[in-house]
Order: C-alpha cells, then sequence, then structure tokens
C-alpha cells in the first residue's frame, strides 16, 4: 500500500490515540491460561449486580420485534425521563451512551476555530470529540486531583464554545461542590456552553455534589449528560440521554444519528427507571464497597482519592503499570491511569463484598512480592 491515508485525516485525528477500553475477561483468560469464571473485573465502572430483572423482562417481550426499527424520537423513554425529572420533553436528547451526548454537542457548535476547556485528569473523551472537530483542547492544571473552577474560568476566551465538567469526576471520583460551581455559572459567557457530566450522579448520596437540572432555567447555555450504564446497569446497551435548553436540544437532533438508540435499549432503560428496589441495592452495594476498599488500603499503608462515584483512584505510591500486570496475572482486572496523568494509581471499580476482597488479597501478595524483588 502506497497511500498514507491517515495523512489525509484531519490533523486533530491524526494526533489523537483510539480510546482503549478495559481489558475484557475472555481475552485476559486466554493470555493467561485462567478460567473465565474465576477472574474478578474491577475496569469499566460497571454495577457489579448484573440487571435489573425488570429490564430483562422488558428485553424479553422487546425481542419479538427485531425486525422494526426503533422509535427514532425515543417517545416513552424521554416521557419518563421527562416526568422523572421535571422537564419537558422537548429538552431531553437520546443518545447511545452519554459518550454520544457529547460528541452530539461538540460535533453541532464546535468548529476548527474554536477552543474547548476541560480539566487535567478529566474523561478521556473530551479530548477525543474536541480535537476529532478540529477544535483547540485547553487543558487546565487539577487541583487537589480534582477541577479548578476558578482557573478554567480563567481559561474561557473569545475563541472557546464549550467547557466540560464530570462532577463526579473520572478517573478520580472527585466532586464540586454547589458554591463553586455557582461561582462558577455566574462566571460564563452566555455564548459558551457548559457540559455538566453527570454519568455518576445516581450514586451520590450526600449532600454535597449539586443537581445539575437545578441549574438548567437560570443558566440556558448548560447541558447536563447522564446515562443508564452505572448505576442502572444498562452498560452493554448504550443509552444515554442529555437534558438543556430545547434551541441546544435542537441543533444536536440535527446532528443525531437516526435510530441511535436501539429498541432494546429503549426497552430496558424505560424497565429499569421505575426499579426503585434495584436503585437503592445499587447505592447500597456501592456505598459498603466503597468502606471495605478504603479499610483494605489502610490496612495495607495506601492512599487514595475520596471518591462520591463506584470507584476508587488508589495511589501505589510507585509505578503503577508493574503491579496492574502482576493483578492481570492473578486474574483481577483493574484500570491504570497513567493515561490520565496519573502514572501512580490504579482505579478500582466498586464490585460485590467477595470481588473486592480478592483485589484486596491478590494487590497485597502482588506489593509483597514485589517488595521482596527490591523494586
Amino acid at each position: 500500500m502506497t497511500c498514507d491515508f491517515l495523512s489525509l485525516a484531519l490533523p486533530g485525528v491524526q494526533k489523537l490515540s483510539p480510546y482503549v477500553p478495559g481489558k475484557p475477561v475472555e481475552e485476559l483468560a486466554r493470555e493467561f491460561g485462567l478460567r473465565a469464571e474465576d477472574i474478578v473485573k474491577l475496569a469499566s465502572n460497571e454495577n457489579p449486580l448484573g440487571p435489573s430483572p425488570l429490564a430483562l423482562e422488558a428485553l424479553k417481550s422487546a425481542f419479538a420485534e427485531l425486525t422494526r426499527y426503533p422509535d427514532g424520537n425515543g417517545f416513552l423513554l424521554k416521557q419518563a425521563l421527562a416526568e422523572r425529572l421535571g422537564v419537558s420533553t422537548s429538552m431531553i436528547t437520546l443518545g447511545n451512551g452519554s459518550n454520544d451526548i457529547l460528541e452530539l454537542i461538540t460535533r453541532a457548535f464546535v468548529s476548527p476555530q474554536h477552543e474547548v476547556v476541560f480539566s487535567e485528569h478529566a474523561f478521556a473523551v473530551y479530548p477525543i470529540v474536541t480535537q476529532a472537530v478540529g477544535a483547540r483542547p485547553v487543558v487546565v492544571p487539577a487541583r487537589d486531583w480534582g477541577h479548578d473552577l476558578d482557573a478554567m474560568a480563567a481559561a474561557i476566551t473569545p475563541a472557546t464554545r464549550l467547557v466540560f465538567i464530570a462532577n463526579p469526576n473520572n478517573p478520580t471520583g472527585t466532586w464540586i461542590e454547589r458554591p463553586a460551581l455557582e461561582r462558577f455559572l455566574a462566571k460564563v459567557p452566555e455564548n459558551v456552553i457548559v457540559v455538566l457530566d453527570e454519568a455518576y450522579t445516581e450514586y451520590v448520596e450526600t449532600g454535597d455534589v449539586p443537581n445539575g437540572l437545578d441549574y438548567l432555567t437560570q443558566y440556558p447555555n448548560l447541558l447536563v449528560s447522564r446515562t443508564f450504564s452505572k448505576a442502572y446497569g444498562l452498560a452493554a446497551l448504550r443509552v444515554g440521554y442529555g437534558i438543556c435548553q430545547p434551541a441546544i436540544a435542537d441543533a444536536m437532533n440535527r446532528v443525531r444519528q437516526p435510530f441511535n438508540v436501539n429498541s432494546l435499549a429503549q426497552a430496558a432503560a424505560l424497565a429499569t427507571l421505575e426499579d426503585e428496589a434495584y436503585l437503592a441495592e445499587s447505592r447500597r452495594i456501592n456505598r459498603e464497597g466503597m468502606a471495605q476498599l478504603e479499610a483494605g488500603f489502610t490496612s495495607l499503608g495506601l492512599t487514595w482519592i475520596f471518591s462520591r462515584g463506584n470507584f476508587i483512584a488508589v495511589d501505589l505510591g510507585r509505578e503503577a503499570a508493574p503491579v496492574f500486570q502482576g493483578l492481570l496475572r492473578q486474574g483481577v482486572i483493574v484500570r491504570p491511569v497513567a493515561n490520565y496523568g496519573m502514572p501512580n494509581h490504579l482505579r478500582v471499580s466498586i464490585g460485590l463484598p467477595e470481588e473486592n476482597q480478592r483485589f484486596l488479597e491478590v494487590l497485597g501478595q502482588v506489593l509483597a512480592d514485589a517488595a521482596g524483588a527490591g523494586e
């Protein structure tokens, strides 16, 4: 092949590296000769409970219509979300996961002449969608592993079109409290769209993390993105949504692909939304699992970043990559975050009690082996 096709791609695309997901269980089993059923995966911030029973029943009912295209407007799901959230259906845009919402808002409003502001140690999709449209990413240094909103406000220029904020933030788990968010929103020019990424909001059980929906009326330039992939346990089906003023939603729907949320995903999301017991159990498992891991890290002499998500970033005090590999060889998958500028940390999703315990035991063994080898 003589043509260098990458050189024909947009300059921003040429500089990108593909998003690397968590290692699949099946791949690890093949690589190290392990039994898939013995592997513990705590790498992708998935809900360890499995799907809601109501979702499974809804999927069975939806199978008979597989030959039909889905409802391209997602009427029933949007109506249920509108009632639950207290907003108009015209303010809701459905996405193929909340990543789709992040891409839609960028494609609709950002050009190569624009800048997009986001924080250091923030979700990897922010630079991906920014560079994919040829815009300039403006990465603001973090403060205590989280967003420095004062510095982010100061980074806004006449070229800024979009600001991404994750609350809680992935992969650090840090959060922004209400006074800080309110001060920031008041500073942002009305022609700069603020995307408040609340993928983990359902796991928040404390009053120190604000609800972005409270600010939609006061700030028409605000978009709140959420997902069914985390606390609602539907990661495989890819259902997300954005809530914003109708004028912004209208622009996003002009670039949204037809039928971007399939029928099975809509049916399962609609059913899970009504399963309050499932959501409560998801929160309980997460709350208790977080305490279990924190206690385990304390016993191992490790520190961590306090988190409001369903994951926790632990500081190993040394390069994390060899520890990550040691865990893999023992059938435990977590997430290295050196690509987020955190080479000494591992991000660990909260699992079931026995999964958390297995991770802590193997982590202790790997750290002890490394110390014995003089690493």
